[in-house]
């Protein structure tokens, strides 16, 4: 099972890639980090995709109801948002929330050139590479 450094590398290996990074949204600081940042600074970077994920994690309008069992049927509902996506005119910014055994508050980001990236691909490999993501 790939560690942070391993992870985001193959984050990189993803067609159009220009960076990736491991968040922890409650404190807006980046655990790891690759490749470049849209604003040249991957700390700056951090705080504000963490802003982004902690409201998505924390409104209600994004849980999923008390009432509804979770798909598939019985078990833990996981965290309400799996990832989220943002579009520019020039590329994709793809935040998937990381589950852990213990109370995390960590997402990978991965920014993609719009020329060059498929949006489609990142998510599944995010989804493969959130999974098996070990957190020491």
């Amino acid at each position: 099972m790939p560690g942070i450094d391993e992870c985001l590398l193959e984050a990189m290996a993803l067609p159009g890639a220009r960076g990736a990074a491991l968040v922890d949204w409650s404190s807006g600081l980046a655990l790891g980090t690759v490749g470049e940042s849209p604003v040249g600074d991957h700390e700056t970077t951090a705080a504000e995709t963490a802003e982004l994920a902690r409201a998505a994690a924390e409104y209600e309008s994004f849980a999923q109801p008390a009432t509804a069992p979770p798909p598939g049927g019985a078990g833990p509902a996981g965290p309400p948002v799996e990832d989220l996506i943002v579009t520019t005119r020039t590329g994709y910014h793809v935040l998937r929330f990381v589950e852990t055994s213990f109370d995390s508050s960590v997402f990978l980001h991965l920014w993609l050139d719009r020329a060059e990236g498929n949006l489609a691909l990142a998510r599944l490999r995010l989804r493969a590479l959130a999974e098996g993501l070990v957190l020491r």
